[in-house]
C-alpha cells in the first residue's frame, strides 16, 4: 500500500493510500488492527477496539480529487478545533507535505541535481554496503551517547560542550602516592 497522506486523531484516523493488489488496503488495516491495537492495548492496560468502527474506504478520481482529498485530510484537525494549527498537528502527514518535518540534509543534496539523480547516487551507495569496521563504529558510538566522526571533529566538539566527550581509560585513576 503507497501511503499519500494520513492524519491520526484520538478516536480515528484518515488514510488516502493506494494498493498494490485489490486487498491489499484491506489487509493493510486488518494487520494493523491485529498488531497496533493490541500492542496499544496491551501498553496501556485496556481491552476493546481503538478507533470508531469498521473501516470506510472509497475510491478516488487522482486526477482531479487527489490533492482536494488530501488538504481535506490534513486540516481536519483546524476544523475540529479551529484554535489548532494543523501544520503543528504531531499526527499527519502534512508537516512532510511541507517540508517541516523531513528536509534532505546538504550531504544529500550534493549526490545529484534532480531528484532522480539523488535517488539513483543513494541507491548505489546503499547497494555498497556498510563494511564491519564502520557498522562497529556507528554501533559503539549510539550505545555509548559518543558523538560519530573524526577525532578532530569530536575535538571541535569538546571545545564547544567544554567537556570531554571521547572514551576515558576504563577504571579509577591511580592515586599519586605521598611522599
Amino acid at each position: 500500500v503507497d501511503v499519500h497522506a494520513w492524519l491520526l486523531l484520538d478516536d480515528h484516523f484518515h488514510l488516502i493510500a493506494t494498493p498494490a493488489a485489490a486487498d491489499g488496503l484491506a489487509r493493510a488495516l486488518q494487520a494493523l488492527g491485529r498488531r497496533y491495537v493490541a500492542a496499544f492495548n496491551r501498553r496501556h492496560g485496556r481491552a476493546g477496539t481503538l478507533w470508531q468502527g469498521r473501516f470506510q474506504a472509497g475510491v478516488v478520481d487522482a486526477e482531479q480529487w487527489l490533492l482536494p482529498c488530501m488538504r481535506f485530510v490534513e486540516t481536519h484537525p483546524a476544523r475540529a478545533a479551529p484554535a489548532i494549527d494543523p501544520r503543528e498537528h504531531r499526527w499527519s502527514s502534512l508537516p512532510h507535505h511541507l517540508g517541516l518535518i523531513v528536509r534532505d540534509h546538504p550531504r544529500y543534496w550534493a549526490l545529484g541535481n534532480t531528484p532522480f539523480e539523488r535517488h539513483a547516487a543513494y541507491a548505489r551507495f546503499l547497494e555498497q554496503g556498510p563494511d564491519e569496521r564502520e557498522l562497529a563504529f556507528i554501533t559503539a558510538a549510539t550505545r555509548r551517547g559518543r558523538p560519530v566522526g573524526s577525532p578532530d571533529f569530536v575535538g571541535a566538539l569538546e571545545l564547544v560542550a567544554d567537556r570531554p566527550l571521547s572514551p576515558r581509560p576504563r577504571g579509577r585513576p591511580r592515586k599519586l602516592a605521598l611522599t
